[in-house]
């Protein structure tokens, strides 16, 4: 069966590097919400007199956060349309607090749960000072508002619960505070396809 799988949670707590690493042992199409929306985030914010860099500020969430979860999923439906597995990176905020949001997704598409797999891990840090490590070691410009404004960005971050009507199987709640190994890929592996031998 096709394979959607989604990998969501906090800035840093490592969704694209543990998606890109399943996806490269497993030939699946990658969807990460930020490189789909970069070129028309920049220009939507550079038209607007705003930082091209932010990605963040309440004017960002107004122009553009929409419009990037809209491209990233119609692309992933899509391939998913045509049988290939494909993984979703990104926060999914609000996405994740609504029920029936993955139901509306797939029947936009002309799918259901009955005939795709859908798969999300919740990907987490133990604390605070681990997303802002990593944050600020990545070193990239499109995160300097989320350490310039910490004290209110930081409250984005932590464990999420996923309310989407999804078997328990189908969600993994992965702490990613370890150094990312060999074991912990199996680890996903098995989540996702259950046939690591």
């Amino acid at each position: 069966m096709r394979k959607l799988v989604f990998f969501v949670g906090g800035a840093g707590a490592g969704k694209t590097t543990l998606a890109k690493a399943l996806a490269r042992k497993r030939g699946a199409a990658v969807f990460d919400m930020d490189t789909m929306l970069r070129p028309a985030a920049v220009q939507i914010m550079t038209v607007a007199g705003l930082d091209p860099n932010d990605r963040d500020s309440a004017d960002y969430k107004k122009l553009c956060r929409d419009l990037g979860y809209r491209i990233t999923m119609d692309a992933a439906l899509e391939n998913v349309g045509v049988g290939t597995d494909a993984f979703v990176i990104g926060p999914f905020t609000k996405e994740i607090s609504d029920p029936s949001w993955i139901v509306k997704e797939l029947a936009s598409a002309g799918a259901s749960l009955d005939d795709v797999d859908v798969k999300a891990v919740v990907v987490y840090l133990q604390d605070e000072a681990m997303h802002y490590s990593r944050i600020e070691e990545r070193g990239l410009a499109t995160d300097q508002y989320k350490l310039v404004h910490w004290d209110s960005f930081s409250r984005s971050l932590g464990r999420r619960s996923l309310a989407w009507e999804l078997p328990e199987s189908s969600v993994l709640y992965y702490d990613n505070s370890r150094p990312f190994d060999e074991a912990a890929l199996e680890r996903l592996e098995e989540f996702v396809y259950g046939d690591v031998i």
